[in-house]
């Protein structure tokens, strides 16, 4: 396990922004009489924002990031540096960051970085974020972390497609010699990659004819190569076993008060696996917002998503401590451990 602490480093304002278009999963059209509403009722996720074909997640986390900008009063002159997470890219070369700069007009002398991720990414991009800042050579910088996913995943898939939706956001960090310390825990288990992965349109694999052909793999069930595969009942297990210790290894190690937490923000994977971490880790319902409800799994961007469309107004209110977990693509994980002071945390921002 890696553990990190970093100081002089404050969480200034989180923005999300999701797209307009709303798939209910009751409407899904490969699930056959009664299934919907069997997936329904074991992950409680009833729908989720999807993009139509040309949106990227750059487009959704550039305009979190204008929204964010403007109530932070923030001159894009003043931006040192600027971090994307994603597993979508706009193109294969170049990085997607080196977009970002120009899309959002910062200066040329902006730092641009791109971290390849999927679900545990707002951990390892803060991670990153802030540690640009802590050497105290940049003053600001911006953490944009999205996901289209439901363009990476067979439209045919039933195990994929009721439960990811798609999301961009924004947090904004500042060098601040007064701010509380940051914990990190992170995790890796390379081995089990391939129980979350796409086969073929990498330079291993590259893209043949026949990867985009539709493979039948169950009953109504088919996806193609180039479309992310995911092994359901190992990703559970390893996210029951990993969550809970990396949390508490966390506490362990930094001598931290879980009673003491306002908010315990978990990647939104499905609500039974969940509220299985919740109950192990002993903490209170009301301190675990979820948003899977309405926005599905959203990848990188679940954890900062769930901040602002469940609890925006405490963060924007009040001095909070949180901790926030991730798992999945990798495999990994993260925790963090965080406090905030009055945030500028818009509302939902619809693209």
């Amino acid at each position: 396990m890696a553990f990190l602490r970093i100081e002089n480093v404050a969480i200034r304002g989180i923005s999300a922004c999701v797209p307009e278009h709303i798939e209910e999963n009751i409407d899904i059209p490969v699930f056959k009489q009664g299934e919907a509403e069997r997936v329904i009722a074991q992950t409680k996720i009833i729908r989720k924002h999807t993009v139509s074909p040309g949106t990227t997640a750059s487009d959704l986390c550039a305009k979190a990031t204008e929204v964010l900008l403007k109530e932070l009063s923030w001159e894009k002159e003043t931006i040192d540096a600027l971090v994307f997470v994603s597993s979508a890219a706009d193109y294969i070369v170049p990085p997607t960051a080196c977009i970002l700069q120009d899309k959002l007009q910062l200066p040329e002398s902006c730092l641009c970085m791109e971290i390849k991720h999927g679900c545990p990414g707002w951990v390892v991009g803060m991670t990153s974020a802030s540690s640009l800042i802590n050497g105290k050579a940049l003053k600001r910088v911006l953490l944009l972390c999205g996901d289209t996913s439901t363009l990476l995943n067979s439209p045919l898939d039933k195990e994929t497609r009721p439960i990811f939706g798609d999301a961009g956001t924004c947090t904004a960090l500042e060098f601040d010699e007064s701010a509380p310390d940051i914990y990190f825990e992170h995790g890796t288990r390379g081995k089990d990659f391939k129980s979350i992965f796409t086969p073929s349109g990498g330079c291993r694999n590259g893209v043949k004819e026949e990867d985009l052909q539709f493979i039948e793999y169950g009953v109504n069930q088919k996806r193609r190569n180039i479309d992310c595969s995911m092994d359901g009942m190992n990703v559970f297990a390893f996210g029951m076993s990993t969550a809970p210790k990396s949390v508490a290894s966390l506490a362990d190690f930094y001598n931290l008060n879980l009673n003491d937490v306002d908010y315990f923000v978990m990647h939104q994977a499905n609500h039974y696996l969940n509220e299985r971490i919740r109950k192990k880790l002993n903490f209170p319902p009301g301190k675990t917002p979820y948003s899977m409800f309405e926005y599905g799994n959203t990848s990188c961007a679940s954890i900062p998503l769930t901040i602002v469309t469940q609890c925006n107004t405490d963060y924007a209110t009040k001095h909070l401590k949180s901790i926030g977990c991730a798992f999945g693509v990798g495999l990994s994980w993260g925790s963090i451990y965080f406090e905030t002071d009055s945030i500028i945390c818009p509302s939902i921002i619809h693209y």
